[in-house]
């Protein structure tokens, strides 16, 4: 489609980013709950996260597929506005299987847990199909170069769903007052909180998502929006991801099999120990099979389709990578608040006060807002403004979005203290100084604010008391600009590939389906404040990544 400053339809489109944001974000705030309501350890917990991401990975793969097979990109035949619409009407058709998945659960019923996996894959599967019609149809709305301002603002909606998500969740399964780990286990055995109280909430769901879908639909303000370029075969392409998904159903079919009952072939540390390897073997696959495609396109393009260029299979490890980062630190955040590691005295390993589900969720929505604060302030220039009140936006637009994360707590009765208050507004800070030194540059961005991740997650790891909690939960602000970047450099240059690599960045969500289970039996095996060094060499990879992908895009004139 011919580009074009289009505001009224972007403002259109952002809508759906919303619903990406509440339903992941909420995730933070199910997983501790189901841990404790199905009586699994923590590599189980983070299979909500396996099932919902792993998702997106199945979906734009079979998307993929299928256009290989028909000869003809399937997406662009739609075009980018059914797409969308086919993907919410799949999302509503799993929101909806949740109410007779969780009817008449009851404490320990380890099997209602998988329905739950099976219901948030089928959710996941239309928002893969939604986020590889809308990322790219945000870019397309106006100048390619302002691509990932459009991106930002999309992701600041997104962000405001992440940030009121995981209150509403916690509002609806345990209601309005603080509930201790003691009182939470008798109210469950004893049936006075129930799964099927979130019923309504995914009822709701679901009719907002067949909402939204009719507006598209009758929307004259959306294009149809499509990429006029031809579909490009990459036979080779499709082979590798055939094979990194074999490897990762082995592996994680052969762990799911070992937690069935009557297996009994292993048991103790040296089951932990194998579940461990296949899960990092699941990983290192990932990372070798696009690295090996990387190698291999820049000696014979011939059947790699996107991947031949660098900056594609670059930003494949990179998505993978933030992505898997961005969940997992939140994903553990729980359990590393209400895990008791000092049972005398009652302190998490952090060495506060061990804390309830209800109370976590104020740190889950704050760890999210993290995000739109930083996503809010990623979008300012979509709208023009003059270099001097660029400036004043830059310092005022964060400490709104603040104040809207300070406010929507305060409503859900569990307010940010004084004392938080200051301390995250320091760190607020610190990224808009981030912000002026990276002047809208995208590898800048991405050097300035991984180099900030790594240090926030050492003295996360290192550190103890509230020091260390804020130090994770800024994870969120440093996390909160790199996808515009990522997915605007990822596809730079590449033409009439620009679809299929869309296609194959969104993928590589796959990381938000890894990255915590890996981190969740590590945790089982050593503690969990140790198994946040993960987020450090996350985060460290992607301060690489941003140093390879600046010498790869200025050997093609790309910068």
């Amino acid at each position: 489609m011919k580009n074009q400053n289009n505001n009224s339809a972007l403002y259109t489109l952002v809508s759906v980013f919303f619903f990406w944001g509440f339903i992941a974000a909420s995730n933070g705030v199910f997983i501790p709950f189901c841990k404790t309501y199905f009586s699994i350890d923590q590599f189980q917990s983070q299979l909500v996260d396996f099932a919902f991401y792993g998702a997106y990975y199945i979906g734009a793969l079979i998307l993929f597929i299928w256009s290989s097979q028909s000869g003809k990109d399937v997406l662009n035949n739609w075009g980018y506005k059914r797409g969308i619409i086919y993907g919410l009407i799949i999302s509503a058709i799993g929101a909806l299987i949740m109410i007779p998945s969780v009817n008449g659960a009851v404490f320990g019923e380890t099997q209602v847990f998988y329905y739950v996996l099976i219901v948030l894959f089928i959710v996941g599967l239309g928002f893969s199909l939604q986020q590889t019609a809308a990322n790219p149809f945000a870019v397309s709305l106006g100048n390619p170069a302002t691509g990932s301002n459009r991106l930002n603002l999309a992701g600041g909606v997104n962000s405001f769903g992440t940030t009121i998500g995981p209150l509403l969740i916690a509002f609806i399964i345990f209601g309005s007052a603080p509930i201790s780990g003691d009182e939470l286990n008798e109210l469950i055995k004893t049936g006075g909180i129930q799964l099927n109280t979130i019923q309504g909430l995914y009822l709701g769901v679901a009719a907002l998502f067949i909402a939204v879908a009719i507006f598209f639909y009758v929307s004259k303000n959306l294009p149809d929006a499509k990429n006029e370029n031809s579909f490009e075969p990459a036979t080779k392409a499709k082979n590798l991801l055939i094979l990194l998904t074999v490897i990762m159903i082995l592996c994680f079919g052969w762990i799911f099999y070992t937690y069935m009952d009557g297996y009994d072939s292993m048991e103790g540390e040296k089951l932990e120990n194998y579940r461990l390897l296949a899960s990092i073997i699941s990983l290192v696959a990932v990372f070798g099979l696009i690295y090996y495609a990387y190698k291999k396109a820049q000696n014979n393009a011939a059947g790699w389709g996107a991947l031949q260029y660098p900056q594609l299979g670059l930003g494949m490890l990179a998505i993978f990578t933030y992505v898997g980062v961005e969940v997992t630190i939140q994903s553990n955040l729980g359990e590393l608040l209400k895990n008791v590691s000092d049972a005398v005295n009652n302190l998490n390993p952090l060495g506060l006060e061990v804390m309830s589900d209800s109370e976590i969720a104020k740190y889950i929505s704050l760890y999210w807002g993290g995000l739109m604060i930083g996503r809010w302030s990623g979008s300012i220039t979509v709208f023009n403004p003059s270099e001097k009140m660029k400036k004043i936006l830059l310092c005022t637009v964060p400490f709104l979005a603040f104040g809207v994360i300070i406010g929507v707590n305060q409503i859900s009765g569990n307010p940010i203290t004084s004392n938080e208050i200051l301390i995250f507004s320091f760190i607020i800070i610190i990224q808009i100084i981030g912000f002026y030194l990276a002047k809208d540059n995208a590898i800048t961005t991405m050097k300035i604010f991984s180099l900030l991740g790594v240090l926030a997650m050492l003295i996360g790891v290192l550190a103890s008391g509230k020091i260390a909690l804020f130090a994770f939960l800024t994870g969120g602000l440093f996390c909160s600009i790199m996808w515009p970047c990522i997915f605007s450099l990822s596809i730079n240059g590449i033409g009439k590939y620009t679809s299929q690599g869309s296609s194959f960045l969104i993928m590589m969500i796959l990381g938000g389906a890894i990255i915590p289970p890996v981190q969740g039996k590590l945790a089982d095996i050593f503690s969990i404040q140790e198994s946040y060094w993960v987020a450090v060499l996350c985060f460290a990879f992607l301060l690489i990544y941003s140093f390879i992908t600046q010498k790869v895009l200025a050997k093609q004139n790309l910068l």
